[in-house]
C-alpha cells in the first residue's frame, strides 16, 4: 500500500510546489513508483515536470467531478517512476460546483484508493489556501509535510494549518498527521531565519534536511523540469535527494 503525503501550507510563497514536484522526482529516482497530484489551479506542479496546464484534456477537475477516474488522467514524465495526475485552468471552479454535492471532501480519497496499491508513494501538492480543495487531500492522506519559509508571519499560518489538520483528523481522517515541517528557501546567515526555526522545533517535529535559497530550484520550473534532471549538482538538487533519502527512512 502505498503512503500518502499532502504538501500543504496556506501561505504562498514557501516553496510548497518547488518542494511536491522536487521531492516526488527524487523519491520516483529511488525507484518507487510515485505519484504527483496537481491539486492547486495554477498548475505549476503539472509544468514544473513539463505538462502545459492549457494542454491538459482531463485532469484533477474531472476527477473531482466524477468525470474520470485517477488512471484516465495520469500522465507520464521524463522520469519511468513518476507519474503526474495534472491540473488544468477548470480546477478554479470545482470548489463552487462541489459545494452541495454530499461527500465533497472525500473525493480525492475515494479516487487515490482505487489505485493506492500500484504506487509506493503519492504526493498531493495543495494550493495556497485551506479551501475544499486542500480539504479533499487532507482527508486522502496518511501525513501532511509543510514546506515553510523561515519569517515571522509563517509561524501564524502554521498554526491556523495544525489547528485545520487537528479538526480533519478528529472528524474526517483520523490517521492523518503532520509528519514534519520543511524548512524551505533557508539562510543561515540570517538570524531571524534562526530564530523562527528555532521556535518551530519546540512546536513541531521539523525535517533535518534543509533547503537552500538556490538559484537552479528557480530555474528548473521555466524549463519544465525537476531540478534533479536540470541540475543534479546543484545544492538544491542534493537537498531535495537527501530530504528524499529522510523521508523514505528505514522502511525505504
Amino acid at each position: 500500500m502505498g503512503r500518502v503525503f499532502a504538501v500543504a501550507n496556506q501561505k504562498g510563497g514557501v516553496g510548497k510546489t518547488t518542494t511536491s514536484v522536487n521531492l516526488a522526482a527524487s523519491v520516483a529516482a529511488a525507484e518507487k513508483r510515485t505519484l504527483l497530484i496537481d491539486m492547486d489551479p495554477q498548475g505549476n506542479a503539472s509544468s514544473g515536470v513539463g505538462i502545459a496546464p492549457r494542454s491538459v484534456v482531463r485532469g484533477t477537475y474531472d476527477v473531482l467531478l466524477g468525470r474520470a477516474n485517477l488512471v484516465d488522467v495520469m500522465q507520464d514524465t521524463a522520469l519511468a517512476t513518476l507519474k503526474v495526475a495534472p491540473a488544468s485552468p477548470d480546477l478554479v471552479g470545482a470548489e463552487y460546483e462541489l459545494i452541495d454535492r454530499e461527500g465533497r471532501d472525500l473525493v480525492m480519497r475515494g479516487a487515490i484508493e482505487k489505485l493506492r496499491r500500484r504506487f509506493d508513494y503519492v504526493f498531493i501538492d495543495c494550493p495556497p489556501s485551506l479551501g475544499l480543495l486542500t480539504l479533499n487531500a487532507l482527508c486522502a492522506a496518511d501525513a501532511v509535510i509543510v514546506p515553510m519559509q523561515c519569517e515571522y508571519f509563517a509561524l501564524e499560518g502554521l498554526g491556523q494549518l495544525a489547528e485545520t489538520i487537528g479538526r480533519v483528523k478528529a472528524a474526517r481522517n483520523s490517521k492523518l498527521k503532520v509528519e514534519g515541517v520543511l524548512l524551505t528557501m533557508f539562510d543561515g546567515r540570517n538570524n531571524l531565519a534562526k530564530q523562527v526555526a528555532d521556535e518551530v522545533r519546540k512546536h513541531f517535529r521539523v525535517f533535518d534536511t534543509v533547503i537552500p535559497r538556490n538559484v537552479r530550484l528557480s530555474e528548473a520550473p521555466s524549463f519544465g523540469q525537476p531540478v534533479l534532471l536540470y541540475d543534479a549538482r546543484s545544492t538544491g538538487a542534493q537537498a531535495y535527494l537527501e530530504f528524499a533519502k529522510e523521508l523514505l527512512g528505514p522502511r525505504g
